[in-house]
């Protein structure tokens, strides 16, 4: 069955890279709603925004969806990781600002909340993404592919000069509370160089050592040091679980990234839709439901600091 939340979260904090505040609140919707935005600082023309692949525009450095009037949301990857990692499927999100709010980098203070909130289920199947054919595409050496699974599988393979990244993979079957375990806490990573860099264009403005993991070489210069050691690749992985759910369902298959970002991925659901071949709409039965990412998660899945 479809879930949405029991009511309302919400959330205050700033952008990453714009450094405004903002406010969001995540509302309950009715079943087969899916998730959209909602400008509230917007009035003078359509202000709702579907979380939808094909409502992506091309951005720096994360995933921004825009309707057919120029209203914007971006930095989107997180909520939504955290939607389909805590198996939600219908909402809507009210922002009164064009980027969602950063918190502490990863998708543990939204999927925390939403478990405390209770989660409530609504008669009607989950319809389903299943892919019937290998589809890739490539940037240069980074590469993005699905393979046709059972459930949605994670693959993630990332390659840093700096000692203290280095070359990290990773593999997750992402059924039931695997996302929130082990995925939903890992931060956002950065390099200082790249931080001097963003903010010399007037980006990662809202970016500190407490919302964003920040390298140097060896170092790490975030205080307390890492969450897990293969972090970085992690949170590539919640990177890819959020951007993923702009399929518009969950997706029955495997993912791999190789060096693979925001850009990718969406390039890759393009394709895959393209393809009328490579994939099949399905209304899960209940042993495909209880594969699903975050089916049945509960506060015993939280991090132990959370």
């Amino acid at each position: 069955m479809q879930n949405t939340l029991k009511s309302a979260v919400t959330f205050t904090g700033t952008g990453l890279h714009s450094g405004a505040p903002v406010r969001m609140v995540v509302r309950p919707a009715s079943a087969d709603y899916g998730i959209w935005f909602r400008r509230t600082d917007v009035t003078d023309r359509d202000a709702l925004i579907p979380a939808r692949w094909d409502a992506v525009v091309p951005s720096k450095l994360c995933t921004l969806v825009e309707n057919k009037a120029g209203v914007s949301v971006s930095t989107i990857e997180h909520i939504m990781a955290a939607l389909a990692g805590s198996a939600i499927h219908n909402a809507l999100i009210e922002i009164d600002g064009p980027e969602v709010p950063i918190l502490d980098g990863s998708a543990m203070p939204f999927v925390q909340a939403f478990i405390f909130r209770g989660i409530r289920e609504q008669a009607a199947p989950v319809r389903a993404i299943r892919v019937l054919k290998s589809v890739e595409v490539r940037d240069g050496e980074a590469i993005a592919r699905l393979d046709p699974a059972d459930m949605l599988e994670i693959d993630f393979r990332i390659s840093f000069s700096d000692a203290a990244i280095g070359t990290q993979s990773r593999r997750l079957n992402m059924a039931n509370g695997a996302f929130v375990r082990e995925l939903s806490d890992s931060r956002t990573f950065c390099r200082q160089a790249d931080v001097d860099a963003m903010r010399e264009r007037g980006l990662a403005l809202g970016g500190t050592l407490e919302n964003a993991v920040v390298f140097q070489g060896a170092d790490v210069l975030s205080p307390g040091g890492l969450r897990h050691a293969d972090e970085p690749v992690r949170h590539k992985m919640l990177d890819a679980v959020g951007d993923l759910a702009l399929a518009g369902g969950p997706i029955l298959g495997r993912y791999t990234g190789d060096r693979a970002g925001h850009a990718l991925t969406n390039r890759l659901l393009r394709a895959l839709f393209a393809d009328p071949e490579a994939f099949r709409l399905v209304d899960c039965g209940p042993q495909t439901v209880g594969k699903l990412p975050g089916v049945g998660v509960h506060r015993g899945d939280l991090p132990a600091h959370a």
